[in-house]
Protein backbone atom coordinates (compact mmCIF):
# COMPACT_ATOMS: atom_id res chain seq x y z
CA UNK A 1 0.00 0.00 0.00
CA UNK A 2 1.39 3.40 -0.94
CA UNK A 3 2.42 5.52 2.09
CA UNK A 4 0.25 8.61 2.70
CA UNK A 5 1.38 12.08 1.69
CA UNK A 6 3.11 13.48 4.69
CA UNK A 7 5.62 15.87 6.07
CA UNK A 8 8.53 14.71 8.18
CA UNK A 9 6.30 14.13 11.18
CA UNK A 10 5.42 10.57 10.17
CA UNK A 11 6.68 7.56 8.26
CA UNK A 12 4.81 4.51 7.07
CA UNK A 13 6.74 2.25 9.44
CA UNK A 14 7.95 4.45 12.27
CA UNK A 15 6.08 7.22 14.05
CA UNK A 16 8.49 8.13 16.82
CA UNK A 17 11.85 9.86 16.74
CA UNK A 18 14.75 9.40 19.05
CA UNK A 19 14.98 12.44 21.37
CA UNK A 20 18.00 14.62 20.79
CA UNK A 21 19.77 17.12 22.95
CA UNK A 22 19.76 20.52 21.29
CA UNK A 23 21.96 23.42 22.28
CA UNK A 24 20.29 26.83 22.29
CA UNK A 25 20.99 28.84 19.17
CA UNK A 26 22.93 31.43 21.21
CA UNK A 27 25.22 28.72 22.55
CA UNK A 28 25.86 27.35 19.07
CA UNK A 29 26.68 30.81 17.78
CA UNK A 30 29.03 31.42 20.72
CA UNK A 31 30.87 28.17 20.04
CA UNK A 32 31.32 29.14 16.38
CA UNK A 33 32.61 32.61 17.26
CA UNK A 34 35.08 31.24 19.82
CA UNK A 35 36.29 28.65 17.32
CA UNK A 36 36.80 31.32 14.66
CA UNK A 37 38.81 33.44 17.08
CA UNK A 38 40.97 30.58 18.26
CA UNK A 39 41.65 28.68 15.03
CA UNK A 40 43.58 30.25 12.16
CA UNK A 41 42.72 27.33 9.86
CA UNK A 42 40.40 24.37 9.42
CA UNK A 43 41.22 20.90 10.71
CA UNK A 44 42.47 20.01 7.24
CA UNK A 45 45.48 22.19 7.83
CA UNK A 46 44.64 24.64 5.05
CA UNK A 47 44.60 28.42 5.40
CA UNK A 48 40.84 28.57 4.82
CA UNK A 49 39.20 31.31 6.86
CA UNK A 50 36.89 29.81 9.53
CA UNK A 51 33.20 30.42 8.98
CA UNK A 52 30.69 32.13 11.24
CA UNK A 53 28.11 29.51 10.28
CA UNK A 54 27.73 26.73 12.89
CA UNK A 55 26.41 24.38 10.19
CA UNK A 56 29.27 25.04 7.78
CA UNK A 57 31.86 24.70 10.53
CA UNK A 58 30.39 21.34 11.58
CA UNK A 59 29.89 19.93 8.08
CA UNK A 60 31.88 16.89 7.02
CA UNK A 61 32.51 18.68 3.72
CA UNK A 62 31.64 22.23 2.63
CA UNK A 63 32.38 24.11 -0.58
CA UNK A 64 31.78 27.79 -1.35
CA UNK A 65 33.80 27.79 -4.61
CA UNK A 66 35.83 30.73 -3.44
CA UNK A 67 38.77 28.65 -2.18
CA UNK A 68 40.72 27.22 -5.14
CA UNK A 69 43.83 25.22 -4.41
CA UNK A 70 46.77 27.57 -5.14
CA UNK A 71 48.62 24.71 -6.80
CA UNK A 72 45.66 23.60 -8.93
CA UNK A 73 42.77 25.98 -9.68
CA UNK A 74 40.70 23.01 -10.93
CA UNK A 75 40.56 21.83 -7.30
CA UNK A 76 38.29 23.42 -4.69
CA UNK A 77 39.37 23.25 -1.07
CA UNK A 78 37.00 21.92 1.56
CA UNK A 79 36.05 24.49 4.23
CA UNK A 80 34.34 21.80 6.30
CA UNK A 81 36.05 19.62 8.86
CA UNK A 82 37.25 16.74 6.67
CA UNK A 83 39.50 18.58 4.22
CA UNK A 84 38.16 16.62 1.24
CA UNK A 85 39.28 18.32 -2.01
CA UNK A 86 36.74 18.63 -4.81
CA UNK A 87 37.64 18.38 -8.50
CA UNK A 88 36.00 20.75 -10.99
CA UNK A 89 35.65 18.21 -13.78
CA UNK A 90 36.17 19.06 -17.46
CA UNK A 91 35.88 22.84 -17.00
CA UNK A 92 38.41 23.55 -14.26
CA UNK A 93 38.73 27.13 -13.05
CA UNK A 94 36.34 28.36 -15.76
CA UNK A 95 33.52 26.72 -13.80
CA UNK A 96 33.79 29.41 -11.11
CA UNK A 97 31.53 32.29 -12.13
CA UNK A 98 30.73 35.68 -10.61
CA UNK A 99 27.14 35.27 -9.43
CA UNK A 100 26.01 35.95 -5.86
CA UNK A 101 23.65 33.34 -4.50
CA UNK A 102 23.07 35.64 -1.51
CA UNK A 103 24.51 39.00 -0.36
CA UNK A 104 28.27 38.80 0.03
CA UNK A 105 28.64 35.24 -1.26
CA UNK A 106 31.70 34.00 -3.11
CA UNK A 107 31.80 32.88 -6.77
CA UNK A 108 29.36 30.15 -7.75
CA UNK A 109 29.95 26.85 -9.55
CA UNK A 110 28.61 26.49 -13.10
CA UNK A 111 27.82 22.96 -14.27
CA UNK A 112 26.35 22.07 -17.65
CA UNK A 113 26.33 19.76 -20.62
CA UNK A 114 28.84 20.68 -23.34
CA UNK A 115 27.98 18.56 -26.40
CA UNK A 116 24.51 17.05 -26.06
CA UNK A 117 24.57 15.55 -29.56
CA UNK A 118 27.77 13.60 -28.88
CA UNK A 119 28.12 10.52 -26.71
CA UNK A 120 30.94 11.26 -24.30
CA UNK A 121 31.87 12.43 -20.86
CA UNK A 122 32.85 16.07 -21.24
CA UNK A 123 30.03 17.59 -19.18
CA UNK A 124 30.98 20.13 -16.53
CA UNK A 125 30.38 18.65 -13.10
CA UNK A 126 32.28 18.33 -9.82
CA UNK A 127 33.12 15.61 -7.36
CA UNK A 128 35.62 13.31 -5.79
CA UNK A 129 36.05 9.58 -6.33
CA UNK A 130 38.00 6.61 -4.96
CA UNK A 131 37.01 3.00 -5.65
CA UNK A 132 38.45 2.06 -2.26
CA UNK A 133 36.36 4.68 -0.46
CA UNK A 134 37.26 8.30 0.24
CA UNK A 135 38.90 8.02 3.65
CA UNK A 136 38.32 11.66 4.59
CA UNK A 137 34.56 11.10 4.24
CA UNK A 138 34.65 8.38 6.88
CA UNK A 139 32.18 10.29 9.05
CA UNK A 140 29.48 8.90 6.77
CA UNK A 141 30.55 5.35 7.64
CA UNK A 142 27.90 3.87 9.98
CA UNK A 143 26.28 7.32 10.02
CA UNK A 144 23.04 7.71 11.93
CA UNK A 145 21.86 10.42 9.55
CA UNK A 146 22.89 12.84 6.80
CA UNK A 147 22.00 16.23 5.32
CA UNK A 148 22.75 17.71 1.91
CA UNK A 149 22.07 21.42 1.43
CA UNK A 150 23.06 24.40 -0.67
CA UNK A 151 22.05 27.12 -3.11
CA UNK A 152 20.91 26.20 -6.62
CA UNK A 153 19.99 28.19 -9.73
CA UNK A 154 18.70 26.74 -12.98
CA UNK A 155 20.50 28.45 -15.87
CA UNK A 156 19.52 26.43 -18.94
CA UNK A 157 17.18 23.91 -20.50
CA UNK A 158 16.60 21.11 -18.02
CA UNK A 159 16.49 18.13 -18.06
CA UNK A 160 19.39 17.90 -20.49
CA UNK A 161 19.40 16.01 -23.76
CA UNK A 162 20.48 12.40 -23.29
CA UNK A 163 23.88 12.09 -25.00
CA UNK A 164 23.87 8.32 -24.40
CA UNK A 165 21.07 7.54 -26.86
CA UNK A 166 20.72 7.85 -30.63
CA UNK A 167 17.40 9.69 -30.31
CA UNK A 168 18.21 13.41 -30.81
CA UNK A 169 15.18 14.50 -28.73
CA UNK A 170 15.55 12.08 -25.82
CA UNK A 171 16.20 13.70 -22.45
CA UNK A 172 17.57 12.37 -19.20
CA UNK A 173 15.01 11.27 -16.64
CA UNK A 174 16.81 13.13 -13.87
CA UNK A 175 18.68 16.35 -13.10
CA UNK A 176 21.71 15.84 -10.85
CA UNK A 177 22.21 18.28 -7.98
CA UNK A 178 24.46 17.04 -5.14
CA UNK A 179 24.95 13.88 -3.12
CA UNK A 180 27.19 11.50 -1.19
CA UNK A 181 27.91 8.17 -2.92
CA UNK A 182 27.42 4.81 -1.25
CA UNK A 183 30.36 2.67 -0.17
CA UNK A 184 30.03 0.37 -3.19
CA UNK A 185 28.86 2.94 -5.73
CA UNK A 186 29.70 2.74 -9.42
CA UNK A 187 29.67 6.54 -9.43
CA UNK A 188 25.89 6.77 -9.61
CA UNK A 189 24.41 4.97 -6.58
CA UNK A 190 24.16 7.17 -3.50
CA UNK A 191 23.79 7.17 0.26
CA UNK A 192 22.23 10.65 0.39
CA UNK A 193 21.20 12.71 -2.64
CA UNK A 194 19.36 15.90 -3.53
CA UNK A 195 18.16 15.85 -7.15
CA UNK A 196 15.20 15.85 -9.53
CA UNK A 197 13.91 12.52 -10.88
CA UNK A 198 10.88 10.99 -12.53
CA UNK A 199 8.21 9.94 -10.02
CA UNK A 200 5.12 8.29 -11.49
CA UNK A 201 5.96 9.83 -14.86
CA UNK A 202 6.48 13.35 -13.52
CA UNK A 203 9.75 15.12 -12.70
CA UNK A 204 9.96 15.89 -8.97
CA UNK A 205 12.42 17.48 -6.56
CA UNK A 206 13.47 14.65 -4.23
CA UNK A 207 15.61 13.50 -1.36
CA UNK A 208 16.88 10.02 -2.26
CA UNK A 209 18.61 7.90 0.38
CA UNK A 210 20.11 4.43 0.65
CA UNK A 211 20.93 3.08 4.10
CA UNK A 212 22.64 -0.16 3.07
CA UNK A 213 25.25 -0.57 0.34
CA UNK A 214 23.64 -2.50 -2.49
CA UNK A 215 20.24 -2.16 -0.84
CA UNK A 216 17.12 -0.41 -2.04
CA UNK A 217 16.70 3.34 -1.89
CA UNK A 218 13.82 5.39 -0.52
CA UNK A 219 12.66 8.63 -2.10
CA UNK A 220 10.84 11.54 -0.50
CA UNK A 221 9.35 13.67 -3.27
CA UNK A 222 8.10 17.23 -3.03
CA UNK A 223 4.45 17.52 -4.04
CA UNK A 224 4.83 20.92 -5.75
CA UNK A 225 5.76 21.45 -9.40
CA UNK A 226 9.56 21.39 -9.64
CA UNK A 227 9.64 24.41 -11.97
CA UNK A 228 7.86 26.48 -9.32
CA UNK A 229 10.34 25.28 -6.70
CA UNK A 230 13.33 25.94 -8.98
CA UNK A 231 12.34 28.66 -11.46
CA UNK A 232 14.95 29.34 -14.11
CA UNK A 233 17.27 32.23 -13.27
CA UNK A 234 16.45 32.35 -9.55
CA UNK A 235 18.69 31.32 -6.65
CA UNK A 236 16.97 28.91 -4.24
CA UNK A 237 18.24 27.35 -1.02
CA UNK A 238 17.48 23.62 -0.75
CA UNK A 239 18.10 21.04 1.96
CA UNK A 240 17.44 17.31 2.21
CA UNK A 241 17.71 15.34 5.46
CA UNK A 242 17.98 11.59 5.97
CA UNK A 243 17.55 9.83 9.33
CA UNK A 244 18.79 6.27 8.96
CA UNK A 245 17.63 5.38 12.49
CA UNK A 246 13.90 5.68 11.89
CA UNK A 247 13.55 6.03 8.13
CA UNK A 248 12.37 9.63 8.03
CA UNK A 249 13.37 12.15 5.37
CA UNK A 250 12.55 15.80 4.65
CA UNK A 251 12.97 18.53 2.04
CA UNK A 252 13.28 22.28 2.61
CA UNK A 253 13.13 25.27 0.28
CA UNK A 254 14.34 28.69 1.44
CA UNK A 255 14.29 27.43 5.02
CA UNK A 256 10.72 26.10 4.96
CA UNK A 257 9.71 22.40 4.95
CA UNK A 258 8.09 21.13 1.75
CA UNK A 259 4.99 18.95 1.65
CA UNK A 260 5.80 15.62 0.07
CA UNK A 261 5.37 11.87 0.05
CA UNK A 262 7.40 8.68 0.27
CA UNK A 263 7.63 6.97 -3.11
CA UNK A 264 8.62 3.38 -2.26
CA UNK A 265 6.12 1.35 -0.21
CA UNK A 266 7.16 -1.12 2.47
CA UNK A 267 10.56 -1.10 4.16
CA UNK A 268 13.28 -0.40 1.54
CA UNK A 269 15.84 0.49 4.23
CA UNK A 270 15.26 -2.86 6.02
CA UNK A 271 14.60 -1.25 9.37
CA UNK A 272 12.04 -3.85 10.45
CA UNK A 273 14.21 -6.82 9.51
CA UNK A 274 17.61 -5.76 10.84
CA UNK A 275 18.61 -5.17 14.47
CA UNK A 276 18.73 -1.68 15.99
CA UNK A 277 20.41 0.73 16.31
CA UNK A 278 20.04 1.42 12.60
CA UNK A 279 22.87 3.16 10.78
CA UNK A 280 24.27 3.43 7.28
CA UNK A 281 26.65 0.73 6.05
CA UNK A 282 30.07 0.76 7.79
CA UNK A 283 31.91 1.85 4.66
CA UNK A 284 33.40 5.15 3.59
CA UNK A 285 31.57 6.67 0.62
CA UNK A 286 33.31 6.31 -2.71
CA UNK A 287 32.94 10.03 -3.19
CA UNK A 288 30.70 13.03 -3.78
CA UNK A 289 28.88 13.85 -7.01
CA UNK A 290 27.71 17.33 -8.01
CA UNK A 291 25.82 18.29 -11.18
CA UNK A 292 25.58 14.76 -12.53
CA UNK A 293 26.87 11.24 -11.90
CA UNK A 294 30.20 9.45 -12.31
CA UNK A 295 32.74 11.80 -10.70
CA UNK A 296 35.47 9.45 -11.97
CA UNK A 297 34.52 10.97 -15.37
CA UNK A 298 33.76 7.73 -17.19
CA UNK A 299 30.26 8.63 -18.35
CA UNK A 300 27.98 11.63 -18.80
CA UNK A 301 24.68 11.19 -16.97
CA UNK A 302 21.87 13.41 -15.64
CA UNK A 303 23.70 16.64 -16.43
CA UNK A 304 22.37 19.85 -14.93
CA UNK A 305 22.56 23.27 -16.58
CA UNK A 306 22.70 25.16 -13.32
CA UNK A 307 24.79 27.00 -10.75
CA UNK A 308 25.48 26.04 -7.16
CA UNK A 309 27.02 27.61 -4.08
CA UNK A 310 27.66 26.87 -0.41
CA UNK A 311 27.18 23.12 -0.62
CA UNK A 312 27.18 21.37 2.76
CA UNK A 313 27.36 17.63 3.46
CA UNK A 314 26.63 16.78 7.11
CA UNK A 315 26.58 13.50 9.03
CA UNK A 316 23.41 14.40 10.93
CA UNK A 317 19.82 15.30 10.11
CA UNK A 318 19.71 19.06 10.61
CA UNK A 319 16.45 19.99 12.39
CA UNK A 320 13.98 22.36 10.77
CA UNK A 321 14.85 25.29 13.03
CA UNK A 322 18.53 25.17 12.10
CA UNK A 323 17.77 24.86 8.37
CA UNK A 324 15.61 27.99 8.64
CA UNK A 325 18.25 29.83 10.66
CA UNK A 326 20.98 28.99 8.13
CA UNK A 327 18.86 30.27 5.27
CA UNK A 328 18.00 33.51 7.10
CA UNK A 329 21.63 34.11 8.04
CA UNK A 330 22.74 33.98 4.42
CA UNK A 331 19.70 35.66 2.86
CA UNK A 332 20.09 38.60 5.24
CA UNK A 333 23.83 38.85 4.50
CA UNK A 334 24.98 38.03 8.03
Amino acid sequence: MRPPRTRRTSHPLFTGRTPRTRLPALALASVAVLAAAALPAQASGSDVTPTRSPLRAGAVAAYDFGHPDPADPATERDIGRSGTPLTLINGGAAMRVADEAYPGSSPALQVRQQNPATAGNDDWKAGTWDAGGVESLGAFSSARAATVMGWFKMTGDNPALNSNTANPTDRYGAIGLAGVLSGTSDGHAVRALLELIQVNGELKLVALGRRLDGGASQTFAASADWQKLLPRGEWVHLAATFDFRDGTMALYRDGKPLDGFYVTPGDPWELATTPAPHRASPTAPRGIKIGGSFPQNTRENNACDCRMDDLLFLDRAVPAGQVAAEYRRMAEGD
